[in-house]
């Protein structure tokens, strides 16, 4: 196993605010679980999103229709590794990798824009969050939302990762004044 590299310096933007460019830079240790995964990457120097990649090879995955769960083991078909989906059928896909971020750091897990609408490949619960205290690999829900069967292979770029900051509240139970000019409930301002 190789040793653990740090995340890159700019993986996660420490700033407190828009253009605050005194705030140190945060590190988090990421360990690569297999020699060959390919780590989190920006596409550009603007992007916000880490590209996240599947790692499939002599793996198993764990599916869902939503009713039911199996385990199917990933299959070397095409020239590489992958794992098919029928129409509508999830897969938790493994990365390859395990990190620590620093507290108060949580990793959002959102789909990359061109997998949805080329692929209707989705991610059912995104954002997904990765919390900092969680040093297990990281598995990304998949569904496929095309009307054709959708075949994963290994290394292919399935989602991204953004870095931010979260807030901790000291939730305390009491009454809610109503104070605000709001009328109605769940999508009443939606309303003509």
């Amino acid at each position: 196993m190789r040793p653990t590299p740090a995340f890159p310096a700019e993986l996660i933007a420490a700033a407190s605010s828009a253009g605050d460019t005194a705030s140190p830079t945060l590190e988090a240790v990421i360990e690569r679980l297999h020699d060959e995964v390919i780590l989190p990457a920006r596409a550009t120097a603007g992007s916000a999103g880490y590209d996240l990649r599947a790692y499939l090879k002599q793996r198993a995955v764990r599916c869902s229709d939503g009713a039911t769960q199996s385990e199917r083991a990933a299959a070397e078909a095409e020239g590489g590794w992958g794992i098919t989906l029928r129409p509508g059928e999830m897969a938790l896909i493994p990365l390859g990798f395990r990190t620590r971020l620093p507290e108060g750091i949580e990793a959002q897990v959102r789909p990359r824009s061109g997998q949805v609408f080329k692929q209707a490949l989705t991610i059912p619960n995104a954002p997904g969050t990765v919390d900092a205290d969680y040093a297990e690999e990281w598995m990304v829900v998949v569904r496929n939302d095309g009307p054709v069967a959708r075949r994963i292979v290994h290394g292919e770029r399935i989602a991204q990762a953004v870095f931010a900051r979260h807030v901790v509240l000291e939730l305390r139970e009491g009454m809610v004044q109503r104070t605000t000019e709001r009328a109605g409930g769940f999508g009443s301002t939606g309303k003509s």
